[in-house]
């Protein structure tokens, strides 16, 4: 298995909603107001397009296998709080060129991947790999919707279904303001996960992997969670709760 599962979270897009609407000298809060007034007026939603998102955080879970080491998972957020948005589009396309895994999201083809796409584009970014020789991709919203995407169960409600943990984040821009990246990236980590746990629930349905072969996948992510939540403790002076550890607890 060579699997790359990825989340991103956005917030408005500040500098481009001032270019496209015309509100230079508003405030960044007033801009985002302004910005959502005018497309619901449009549109009738309070979504703003998918140009119009700008990339906070990027999470990754990687699951491979390689000759020296054997199985490996590893789940993480790409560079740090203070990464810019052009420096977490190169890691994450770093990532796909040292791996060149198959590539799972939830909803990736109607939200994040169009949203890398616009981004990379406007950080001008030079990226022929992932036009030309782009990895085999799986939509899980998609997969399990058909042909009635729009009506796809949303992430945790399918993930409470199934018996995995879930808990709803908090409003990604709210948390913004207060300064919160590191919980941004902690519950993109956690989608991250939940994703994956569905993911393999897939494979299972699919034929792909037995019920044993299941639980070893179980029992790895777990092992590798446990490892991972040990050295954030240590580099949280020994705290007694992390975001993975409230999620192993939960599971």
């Amino acid at each position: 298995m060579n699997v790359l599962v990825f989340e991103i979270e956005t917030i408005p897009d500040i500098e481009g909603g001032q270019a496209i609407f015309d509100l230079q000298g508003l405030d960044d809060k007033s801009t985002v107001k302004a910005m959502i007034h005018m497309h619901q007026q449009k549109t009738g939603s309070v979504f703003l397009p998918l140009h119009l998102h700008k990339i906070v955080a990027i999470s990754v879970l990687y699951r491979g296998i390689c000759d020296d080491i054997g199985k490996i998972v590893t789940v993480k957020s790409l560079g740090d709080e203070n990464s810019s948005e052009a420096e977490l589009l190169k890691l994450f396309f770093e990532e796909m060129d040292a791996h060149k895994p198959d590539m799972v999201s939830w909803k990736g083809a109607d939200f994040d991947l169009p949203v890398i796409r616009y981004r990379a584009l406007k950080h001008s970014m030079t990226l022929p790999h992932h036009w030309h020789e782009y990895p085999y991709f799986s939509d899980l919203k998609g997969l399990m919707a058909g042909n009635y995407p729009d009506s796809g169960a949303p992430l945790n409600h399918l993930a409470k279904l199934l018996g995995f943990p879930s808990v709803e984040a908090d409003d990604v821009w709210d948390e913004y303001q207060k300064g919160n990246l590191k919980g941004i990236r902690e519950n993109c980590e956690l989608d991250v996960l939940k994703s994956y746990l569905i993911y393999l629930r897939y494979l299972l349905m699919d034929g792909q992997i037995d019920k044993e072969a299941l639980e070893q996948e179980f029992t790895l992510l777990r092992d590798a969670l446990e490892s991972q939540n040990k050295s954030l403790q240590q580099d949280n002076d020994g705290a007694e709760q992390t975001h993975l550890g409230v999620f192993l607890k939960a599971w």
